[in-house]
């Protein structure tokens, strides 16, 4: 059975059942095989959602001469929207990054290429790697946010505005006075942060 035709149907029970669904087994009889074919290409589930994780990284197109060429700033907010837009669409998969440090060849493409456009903009070895890493959590963190936003049983925006619109006062003076800048919108808070982690980067960059 080819490869690629069972990472794509792990990814789809993931998609549709959650993260916690994928198990050598389940795959098996969605595929309509046994599990000894899974074997075949995989040790463990570890193993599995690594080749998971790494198709999904598949899906973000970055191509390394065109981020040199945009200024690390630019090339930075770049991959990480671009990897946010790669979780959104598949939103429960942001759970499978937890799991492990993803190093399959696409992820390692993609972060040679970050890297790289932090380490010829001069920053040094040590802070390009801690800028990498650091921007991949805060993409992961809101990717996790994410996957829990509009589901069921949960209150929507408009609801969550009027919870804290009725709040009392006298007890939360503080939040009832930003009430109607509440809740932010999970995209606007994305890019709010992401330009203040990459203002803390620059400034960085000047000190070294």
């Amino acid at each position: 059975m080819p490869l690629e035709r069972i990472v794509a149907t792990a990814l789809l029970i993931v998609d549709e059942e959650g993260s916690d669904a994928l198990s050598m087994r389940t795959l098996a009889q969605r595929l309509g095989s046994g599990t000894a074919t899974l074997y075949r290409h995989f040790d463990n589930r570890a193993a599995l959602v690594a080749h998971v994780v790494d198709r999904m990284f598949g899906a973000v197109e970055l191509n390394g001469d065109e981020l040199l060429a945009m200024g690390w700033e630019r090339a930075l907010r770049t991959g990480a929207h671009a990897m946010f837009d790669a979780l959104a669409r598949h939103r429960n998969a942001a759970h499978l990054l937890i799991e492990q440090v993803p190093m399959g060849p696409n992820a390692r493409a993609l972060r040679e290429r970050c890297v790289a456009v932090l380490l010829d903009s001069g920053f040094p070895p040590q802070v390009a790697a801690r800028a990498y890493a650091t921007l991949s959590r805060y993409v992961l963190g809101f990717a996790v946010q994410v996957n829990g936003h509009g589901d069921p049983g949960q209150p929507d925006d408009t609801q969550l505005s009027a919870d804290f619109k009725s709040m009392d006062p006298d007890l939360f003076p503080a939040t009832v006075a930003v009430a109607g800048s509440m809740p932010v919108p999970i995209d606007e808070e994305f890019s709010f942060g992401l330009d203040l982690l990459l203002s803390g980067l620059a400034r960085l960059r000047d000190e070294v």
